[in-house]
C-alpha cells in the first residue's frame, strides 16, 4: 500500500466559467469534465497535464466549505490530492501517525473518487486530499 502520485492540485475560484477560459487559454486545451459534487456543495472542472490533473472548484451554496474558504482566503491553491492504493488503509495508517482527518471515513468525490482530507493543522497548513479511484 502506498502513495502513487499527485492526483490533482485543486484551487478555489470565484467564478467557474471565468476561470475554465483562463485555463483553456494556459493550458491550449479544453477541460474534460465539469462535475457537480451536490453532497460538497461544490462544482468542479477539471483538465488533464500529464498523469495529473487541474481540478477547478466552485461553490454550488454559501454554507459550502468552498465558499467560506473563498469568503476568507481568495481564490488559489486549495488543495493537493494524493493517489493511493487503499484509501482505507491510508486514513488508518496516517491515523497512527497522529494526522487528523476532517472525515471520520471516505466519501464519495469528484471524478469517481473515494475521498478524505487531511486537516491542514496536522499537515504543516496545507489541506492534503486522499482519493482512490472507485472500483
Amino acid at each position: 500500500m502506498a502513495i502513487r502520485k499527485i492526483e490533482h492540485i485543486g484551487i478555489a475560484v470565484n467564478d467557474l466559467s471565468t476561470s475554465n477560459n483562463l485555463f483553456e487559454k494556459l493550458f491550449g486545451k479544453a477541460s474534460y469534465k465539469n462535475e457537480k459534487v451536490v453532497s460538497e456543495g461544490v462544482e468542479t472542472i477539471f483538465f488533464e497535464l500529464g498523469e495529473s490533473k487541474i481540478e477547478l472548484l466552485g461553490a454550488l451554496q454559501e454554507d459550502s466549505s468552498i465558499h467560506k474558504y473563498l469568503q476568507k482566503k481568495g481564490e488559489g491553491i486549495h488543495h493537493i490530492a494524493l493517489e493511493v492504493d487503499d484509501i482505507n488503509f491510508e486514513t488508518q495508517r496516517l491515523k497512527k501517525e497522529g494526522f487528523i482527518f476532517i472525515y471520520d471515513k471516505p466519501r464519495d468525490g469528484a471524478d469517481n473518487k473515494l475521498i478524505n482530507f487531511i486537516h491542514p493543522k496536522t499537515a504543516g497548513g496545507i489541506l492534503i486530499e486522499l482519493c482512490q479511484e472507485k472500483k
